[in-house]
């Protein structure tokens, strides 16, 4: 629960910039990837230094399973929250629905991350 809450801390005010939705749409799908890959990357390193450092060799497939289920909660309140807002245009251009939630998973999958922290 930790997680969706803190992805929707940052979702929802991105989700509602018309500069994300145009971003979106012109950015190179390259460009898309890195930042999908960046944000893992960002997730996979915030969760080590907080949480597992010290404790990898034992704990790997836990560690694992938190950044990806993290990074994919995110990706599905960002989905959710698009798809309400009609942004998210699934039937007409569905590679245009994920090219916008991979920009704003960026955020919402670092601030879900940060929640998930909270004790």
């Amino acid at each position: 629960m930790q997680i969706v809450v803190g992805a929707t801390l940052l979702a929802i005010p991105t989700a509602f910039t018309e500069e994300v939705w145009v971003l979106g749409s012109e950015l190179p799908t390259g460009n898309i990837a890195l930042v999908g890959l960046i944000s893992v990357l960002l997730v996979g390193l915030f969760t080590y230094f907080n949480t597992y450092r010290g404790y990898l060799g034992r704990c790997r497939s836990e560690y694992v399973k938190r950044v990806v289920a993290t990074y994919l909660f995110s990706l599905i309140v960002v989905g959710v929250f698009l798809t309400l807002f009609e942004k998210c245009p699934w039937g007409v251009d569905s590679a245009l629905a994920v090219r916008r939630i991979v920009l704003i998973g960026l955020p919402a999958s670092m601030s879900a991350t940060v929640a998930d922290m909270l004790k």
